[in-house]
């Protein structure tokens, strides 16, 4: 599907709002070693700064209410992971459906975006359902939210996308129409740096 891209002039943040953005990131880093005991920040920060466009689509994230994080270290591509580790399902990030092709589907009452269109904007994936199992075991989210994740092929080609929740002390995957949407369910993004 085809994405409206960003040109490379409109991917970079002045430098108080990237000096600002490193510091939110810092703090909410430090505050949260369980996630990433084993990463040094200074590492973090230093390849932040050399990658002006991850920090445009880490300031993205924080904007739309994602709380990102480092969530792990690729030690075969050499890259930070970073998630959305907000509580709920990213505020800024909800009422959508799932693609542009379910956006195109409906025929009244359409919501602002789609899922997949506001992610390739941002510049960031949604999480597999890997990654939210992965993301839950660090705590509890999306406990009174849903967040759509990313839909395998198969089901996708049945016009179906499947979204988690965490209740009753447990993770649930669930699936609706991709062209459904809901004010308590958003997308929850990854980004490797």
């Amino acid at each position: 599907m085809a994405l409206k891209k960003n040109s490379s002039a409109d991917k970079l943040l002045p430098a108080s709002m990237t000096n600002n953005l490193l510091n939110i990131l810092k703090i909410r880093f430090e505050e949260n070693m369980n996630r990433h005991d084993y990463i040094n920040w200074n590492d973090v920060e230093e390849k932040l700064k050399s990658l002006p466009e991850k920090m445009w689509s880490l300031n993205r994230m924080e904007e739309t209410g994602g709380e990102p994080d480092v969530f792990g270290y690729d030690t075969k591509s050499g890259e930070y992971i970073f998630f959305d580790f907000s509580i709920e399902s990213p505020k800024g990030r909800r009422s959508l459906c799932y693609d542009s092709e379910a956006f195109k589907s409906r025929k009244e009452n359409k919501p602002k975006n789609s899922a997949f269109e506001m992610a390739c904007e941002m510049g960031i994936n949604i999480l597999t359902e890997k990654e939210y199992f992965e993301l839950q075991k660090t705590g509890g989210f999306d406990l009174k939210t849903s967040s759509w994740l990313y839909t395998p092929g198969n089901v996708r080609e049945l016009g179906g996308a499947i979204f988690g929740d965490n209740r009753f002390g447990r993770v649930f995957i669930y699936h609706n129409g991709a062209e459904s949407y809901y004010a308590a369910r958003g997308f929850r993004g990854s980004l490797k740096v």
